[in-house]
């Protein structure tokens, strides 16, 4: 009986979404899923969540720059989303003399606005396409029908594409290829910047707080939507003019209390919840560890710089905070990975799944094929990783290995002057934008340590051959670090991509020979070249057997429990999605129990003058200090909410993501998540699972009693009973 009781909980626990989790496609949450959101404490219609017809919530909702999310909040097209996600436009917008980033920044009226070069989508439409794509596709093998799929899409993405007023259709597969969704996108070009907190409230704890609860962080920012006068997209013009939305969300003060419903809308980039055993045991046994100790290494070297120029930090600002903000997650992902024994949970589940299996051809081989696959490609995981995240981790590395392509146009025979031109200007402009966030002295350090770690870490039947050879022969023992670094020094003196007369000169007389001698292009080409050759094949066909192998074991899933497969969701993939739950506090281990908010108290306890990560403006500190919180105080804590946490299901991309309460109204901004509970990707965890939240009450006080912008929050609809 205990055997079979196991079993029975193992199928419900992958087929079924348990507790909070789940990310629903707003137009099929089904009869089952709406219930349980009403019976959680939702007040709206299905309508109102979603609809073609009519306006509804998911017109306030955004993809923002192509990564995160963001929300409409008024009537003029004002946009809320978090600070990181408009971190890389606040940065460009700076100069050392007016440093937004450090500062802060607020438009007080719209002729201040600031042009991004961002763009955002707005969703108009969802279609259920998967008669089309499947009839596309009809009688294929899994090759040619990998071959085929893109043109098979945009022969149905083409029927909706319309120029003018800026649409166009994605396909997104579902449940690993079996649904096909079209989402219709309309995309906004001209947006601007309105306002950011001082970079000290928006990442308030830096990396030691990330990824962790409590927080403090006033982790937001403002944008605007600028269109023609007759509401179409366009590019950026003084005479656009501010977007007149279908929806905005009212924006809540009423403040929050524990066990309050919260629904959280936006585009969570990607989760992997019906991963098998054998992809769990690859990620904690080498792709994460690889990962953590290559980021770990570069991010050091950064870090050293950053804090002795501003200029430096000005320049590296986004690139490190990108780095730093999945080095810390991949580490927590596999400690709670191991913690939870996921591995050991899903080779539970697929052995009872080999028992339903046995005896049907179509899958009780599944298990085998994916053993055999993964027992292919696992020792060339480690490389793979080491050159994504070690070699080309180095910014002068990752640039030269763009050059291959270049190098190829000019050793084509018979090349035309003209097609040598536009591919030299192309590399060219390339160049400049590197240059532009290129700092020397890190580079140098990072290219030294990643070839170092890729000769001692890496099977040395994999590096390219005779690069290490020919390192030592010329600089000497390679068990030897200073060995590496005179090897750096060389490559960073040397290259012309760094010295503009050897540019110039070589674009006049643009040559093969003389790009394959410059010692930039000729390491980062080496080690490319090496894995192009060898490996990228191999881990094409393991990407493609899994793909297949994916597609019939969720099939096979669904099939073993046709009544729990009502109630599944698909793996997040940047399509719209509406997850559901509570405002929540929990308690991550014995004798600790964390509290549902944060407030200004906890501030003013992490506050260190001077510090790099929990400094804060003088003036936030007096403030806060004399309680003078205005409309924004909560009165049962007697203090400014800052944050608070949610059960809710979400995961990269949801950055930004408005927190809506059971009327339709903006509470706060999803921002992260909590450590204890980083296996989210793979495994979603009901008690522990938490997403940290800024108060959008912080957020208005922060624009108002620290920025002064009054004319933001008058912009805004209050909803304060």
């Amino acid at each position: 009986m205990k055997k079979i009781f196991v079993a029975v909980v193992l199928t419900i626990s992958l087929l079924k979404a348990s507790a909070d989790e789940g990310m629903w496609l707003p137009m099929l949450l089904g009869q089952q899923v709406y219930a349980d959101m009403v019976k959680k404490g939702l007040k709206l219609t299905k309508e109102q969540l979603y609809s073609v017809n009519k306006s509804s919530l998911k017109d306030a909702i955004l993809i923002f720059g192509g990564g995160c999310t963001g929300e409409i909040v008024s009537d003029q097209g004002l946009i809320f989303t978090n600070h990181h996600c408009g971190y890389a436009a606040i940065a460009g917008a700076s100069t050392v003399e007016n440093n937004y980033l450090q500062n802060g920044f607020y438009a007080y009226n719209k002729g201040q606005e600031i042009k991004s070069g961002l763009t955002v989508q707005f969703l108009d439409r969802i279609v259920d396409v998967t008669r089309e794509v499947e009839d596309g596709l009809k009688g294929l093998e899994w090759t040619d029908r990998v071959k085929k799929t893109p043109d098979v899409y945009k022969s149905i993405t083409d029927k909706v594409a319309d120029n003018d007023n800026g649409l166009a259709g994605k396909i997104y597969s579902m449940f690993k290829g079996n649904q096909y969704i079209m989402y219709v996108y309309k995309t906004y070009r001209d947006i601007r910047l309105v306002g950011a907190p001082p970079e000290s409230v928006g990442k308030f704890g830096g990396d030691t707080d990330n990824w962790e609860w409590p927080r403090h962080t006033g982790d937001f920012s403002i944008f605007r939507v600028y269109a023609t006068k007759d509401g179409k997209p366009a590019d950026f013009s003084n005479e656009n003019v501010p977007l007149k939305p279908k929806h905005f969300l009212p924006v809540s003060i009423k403040g929050l209390k524990n066990g309050d419903y919260a629904m959280i809308y936006g585009y969570p980039g990607g989760t992997n919840r019906y991963e098998t055993s054998y992809g769990v045991k690859l990620k904690i046994d080498i792709e994460n560890p690889s990962l953590v100790a290559l980021r770990d290494a570069r991010l050091k070297l950064m870090f050293e710089q950053m804090i002795k120029d501003p200029a430096v930090k000005l320049k590296l600002a986004s690139n490190y905070a990108s780095i730093a903000n999945y080095w810390k997650f991949f580490d927590g992902e596999t400690k709670q990975l191991k913690k939870f024994g996921t591995y050991q949970q899903k080779q539970a589940y697929e052995a009872n799944f080999l028992k339903w299996a046995k005896g049907k051809p179509a899958y009780e081989n599944i298990m085998a094929d994916y053993a055999k696959n993964y027992e292919t490609w696992t020792p060339y995981s480690k490389q793979r990783t080491y050159l994504s995240e070690g070699i080309l981790g180095s910014p002068l590395a990752a640039f030269a290995s763009s050059l291959v392509y270049l190098e190829s146009n000019l050793s084509k025979p018979g090349i035309t002057p003209a097609e040598t031109k536009k591919t030299v200007d192309a590399a060219t402009a390339a160049r400049k934008t590197f240059l532009e966030s290129e700092d020397l002295v890190s580079d140098e350090k990072i290219l030294a340590v990643t070839a170092m770690k890729f000769y001692h870490d890496v099977n040395k039947d994999q590096h390219p051959a005779g690069f290490y050879e020919g390192l030592k022969t010329t600089y000497g023992d390679l068990q030897d670090e200073a060995t590496f670094k005179k090897w750096a020094r060389n490559v960073f003196a040397n290259t012309m991509i760094l010295d503009n007369s050897k540019w110039t000169a070589f674009v006049a007389h643009p040559d093969a020979a003389t790009l394959l001698a410059d010692p930039a292009f000729a390491y980062a080409s080496e080690f490319l070249k090496n894995y192009n050759t060898r490996y990228a094949p191999l881990y094409t066909a393991f990407t493609n057997k899994n793909a297949e192998l994916g597609r019939n074991y969720l099939k096979g899933i669904m099939a073993m429990d046709p009544v729990a497969a009502k109630k599944m969701y698909p793996d997040a993939n940047f399509s719209m999605r509406v997850s559901y739950g509570n405002v929540k506090s929990y308690s991550p281990r014995d004798a600790v129990q964390y509290d549902y908010v944060t407030t200004g108290r906890g501030i003013i306890e992490k506050y260190v003058v001077g510090d790099y990560e929990f400094d804060l403006p003088a003036k936030q500190i007096e403030l806060m200090k004399k309680k003078d919180f205005g409309q924004y105080i909560d009165k049962a804590k007697n203090d400014l909410v800052v944050n608070f946490i949610t059960t809710n299901d979400i995961t990269g991309g949801n950055s930004g993501s408005p927190v809506i309460d059971a009327n339709g109204n903006l509470i706060g901004l999803a921002f992260d998540g909590n450590y204890e509970a980083l296996s989210h990707k793979i495994a979603f965890d009901k008690d522990l699972n938490r997403t940290i939240c800024v108060d959008v009450r912080y957020v208005l006080w922060c624009i108002d009693k620290l920025g002064g912008a009054t004319n933001i929050i008058n912009e805004l609809k209050l909803v304060k009973n």
